[in-house]
């Protein structure tokens, strides 16, 4: 007979409850892993939102980036039509500063690393990339940057596009303050693959801002 949730069996009540403590314990460990996993990332991306500085051996130059380029995953809208086994594409993007003996010049480098889901058009033809904000979009404008013996950023993919595009201080603050920050680039087909950051990037940017000691208006 079960009297609540246990019997008169001290079998079965000592089943029952062994049970009960290893349901328990399980749900412990589950929180816990979640806990960690959580607080891993939040170290990873702390550690690797950084600014950082270094002077190219080349061309003497002071270069500030971020110590790695900010990742940008495909939208929803966009993953939508990608078909199940298809590697998708991915997107990175980092400002870089050039300072020469004081004269300084900003750039935005861009990384496509392409998979099979879409083909990209040539990234430095004209509009095939816009950046979208909060404020609305902005068309990219690609620029030769300087020759150093040293990148800011590695390309994450060997067979991907990688180009530099202008980037004024004003551009940047923008991206700072912007909760939205998409990458919309052309397709060979000529439709548009929109990119998102998969976490806030506005504390980043604008740490990336005090860095470099760009304040004001």
């Amino acid at each position: 007979m079960i009297i609540g949730q246990y019997t008169k069996s001290p079998q079965l009540n000592n089943r029952l409850y062994l049970t009960s403590r290893y349901t328990q314990s399980m749900r412990v460990r589950r929180v816990a892993v979640v806990l960690l996993i959580e607080l891993l990332a939040g170290c990873a991306s702390e550690s690797t939102s950084k600014p950082v500085q270094y002077t190219d051996d080349r061309t003497a130059m002071t270069v500030g980036s971020l110590k790695e380029p900010i990742e940008l995953v495909p939208s929803v809208r966009s993953t939508g039509i990608v078909f199940f086994g298809k590697r998708t594409s991915f997107a990175y993007l980092g400002p870089i500063e050039w300072d020469r003996s004081g004269s300084f010049v900003y750039g935005l480098w861009i990384h496509i690393a392409p998979g099979s889901d879409r083909s990209m058009a040539d990234i430095r033809a004209p509009a095939a990339l816009t950046l979208v904000l909060d404020n609305g979009p902005q068309v990219l404008v690609p620029i030769d940057a300087p020759a150093l013996g040293q990148g800011a950023y590695q390309p994450v993919a060997s067979w991907g596009q990688t180009s530099y595009f202008e980037l004024t201080v004003a551009l940047l603050k923008l991206m700072a303050a912007s909760q939205k920050l998409q990458l919309d680039v052309r397709a060979e087909d000529g439709s548009i693959v929109s990119f998102v950051s998969s976490r806030d990037t506005r504390t980043t940017l604008t740490n990336y801002l005090h860095d470099r000691g760009i304040t004001g208006d």
